[in-house]
């Protein structure tokens, strides 16, 4: 089992989006980065845990639990040329972009911000705390898991 963080915009779509979905599940689509991309198509697996993260807000931080419920398949959204995903040079035949759906485990308590995660030395090499890091999919090693649940 692996660990990843998964950042979103709430006004786009946030926790309590993912927890009112059928099934309490929905693809994440729309991931235009390649690297963030490839660990989507090539290393998360189904059970994978996801720290659901909330950026672009006041407050952003981790807000929730969720888990990968679908493996990697062509994202959809990149072949609708009326969806603000498009990507033209993208084929079903031939896809560029892929997604994995997530599924709703649990909200946090308390949202924990990117502030005290960014004080804390037990993350110094987490993704999310470095300078400039714009990822949206990144990998959480099996400690900074669990130290950042123990903030809870």
């Amino acid at each position: 089992m692996r660990y990843w963080l998964m950042k979103t915009e709430p006004g786009e779509f946030g926790i309590d989006d993912l927890a009112a979905r059928p099934g309490q599940t929905e693809p994440w689509d729309g991931v235009r980065n390649y690297q963030a991309r490839n660990m989507m198509r090539d290393e998360m697996k189904q059970g994978d845990g996801v720290l659901f993260y909330h950026s672009n807000c006041d407050v952003p931080g981790v807000v929730g639990i969720a888990e990968i419920a679908r493996e990697a398949y062509p994202d959809f959204t990149a072949f609708d040329p009326d969806n603000k995903h498009y990507d033209p040079a993208s084929k079903p035949e031939a896809p560029r972009w892929f997604m994995v759906d997530v599924r709703f485990v649990r909200k946090l308590r308390r949202t924990i911000a990117l502030s005290e995660l960014r004080d804390r030395p037990e993350l110094e090499g987490l993704a999310l705390v470095r300078k400039a890091n714009r990822l949206s999919v990144m990998p959480v090693s099996p400690d900074q898991w669990s130290f950042i649940l123990s903030l809870e």
